[in-house]
């Protein structure tokens, strides 16, 4: 019986080393993925991987840490140049964009930012005016040294058999663009100032500044994934 026992045992460690050593593999959905365009031409053989991420590519190809990378594309438009020309000028836009909805999201989430935001206190009126209808356009105007340093474009055909509404010819275009990350962190700092200030009531103010603290460096390691 101790025999028994004993070969079950290592029997049942040996399972368990086997199946520590598997791995999960990821599944290759390019054919199943089914896309309601073809690309008719194309700047490049291969879309780049900077359009996905750019901050994962930039640590792929191990650029400055000095820098901060972002990629915008374009919805289809009816020539490759409206299309490169929109991205490039909707670019410093987009990044407002991106920050003002973080800082939203950073007030939501935090406890003190529920209360600066509760929309049943009168007080926080002129601060929610501010954040909902404002921040975007002024944080833009905070924002400068950003430069685009590459452009993909694509000739797409739509058709209507494969599932778009109709057929037609699209461009699409997009852009990587790169920013001093010293630049990026004091717009963020200077726009969550403005935010806080825009809070006249004294508690409000202060939950605000509670909530808004390190969002300036909390962007930055959520870009990164790091938080």
């Amino acid at each position: 019986m101790k025999n028994l026992a004993l070969s079950m045992a290592v029997l049942a460690l040996v399972a368990v080393g086997c199946s520590s050593k598997r791995k999960v593999k990821e599944v290759d959905n390019t054919e199943t993925i089914k896309k309601d365009f073809e690309v008719r031409d194309a700047s490049s053989n291969f879309r780049p991987a900077w359009i996905e991420d750019a901050e994962v590519w930039s640590e792929q190809e191990k650029k400055d840490d000095n820098w901060r990378w972002f990629a915008f594309e374009t919805e289809p438009k009816v020539n490759r140049e409206i299309a490169c020309n929109l991205a490039k000028a909707n670019a410093r836009a987009d990044i407002a964009g991106e920050i003002t909805t973080f800082i939203q999201k950073t007030l939501a989430e935090s406890t003190e930012g529920q209360a600066a935001i509760d929309p049943s206190n009168p007080k926080t009126q002129p601060l929610r005016d501010y954040v909902s209808n404002t921040l975007a356009e002024r944080v833009q105007s905070l924002i400068h040294g950003s430069a685009v340093t590459k452009t993909y474009w694509e000739k797409r055909q739509f058709v209507k058999e494969m599932g778009a509404k109709k057929d037609y010819i699209g461009f699409t275009c997009a852009v990587l663009v790169r920013m001093d990350k010293k630049v990026l962190k004091d717009a963020i700092d200077k726009a969550s100032e403005e935010v806080v200030n825009k809070a006249a009531d004294p508690e409000v103010k202060e939950n605000v500044k509670k909530a808004l603290d390190k969002v300036d460096e909390d962007f930055l390691k959520a870009r990164k994934g790091e938080v």
